[in-house]
């Protein structure tokens, strides 16, 4: 059974494209296309199901036309719309710079200053030069956190936290 820290999610299926199967799938991430991955996982009905990639082509910088072994009628193809992409975190390849921004959703932010839990990324916004990590606090406080690599002081991908040294009154904002 795959389980939720295992993966990490890279965008999501559309509508379906002609009648054999095909659907369009909107990805934030190519790291499928990166490693040439053999498999995507989808979330069907709060399960994390692998698929096999038959083939896909580039439509748009933001979506291919994805064929999935097994996926070959129109009516299969409208049963995946709007279903979740994820992608393996064991496959993404290594970066110098550590993990992809698509790869740290999910991860639990951590005060340096005595340690103190902030909250989960739940998103990050990454549309202009400034990112910015969208958190969830554990009050359910919606917080918008700088990702500035100045800021970082670790990220432990195993237990998947990043610890930073936020300015006093950041989080007060």
């Amino acid at each position: 059974m795959i389980r939720q820290e295992e993966v990490f999610r890279i965008g999501r299926i559309g509508r379906p494209h002609g009648i054999k199967g095909e659907v369009i799938f909107m990805f934030s991430d190519d790291v499928f296309d990166q490693v040439d991955a053999d498999y995507l996982i989808l979330q069907v009905d709060g399960i994390l199901v692998p698929f096999f990639i038959e083939e896909y082509r580039f439509r748009t910088d933001e979506s291919v036309l994805l064929k999935l072994e097994g996926i070959d009628t129109l009516e299969q193809a409208r049963e995946l719309t709007h279903c979740e992409v994820f992608f393996p975190r064991a496959l993404a390849p290594d970066q110098e710079e550590g993990v992809c921004w698509a790869q740290i959703v999910g991860f639990r932010i951590v005060n340096a200053a005595g340690l103190m839990p902030i909250g989960t990324i739940a998103s990050v916004d990454d549309s202009t030069e400034n990112v910015l990590l969208e958190v969830t606090s554990d009050t359910g406080k919606e917080l918008l956190i700088p990702a500035a690599s100045a800021l970082i002081q670790d990220i432990d991908e195993a237990h998947q936290v990043i610890i930073m040294d936020l300015p006093e009154g950041l989080l007060s904002l």
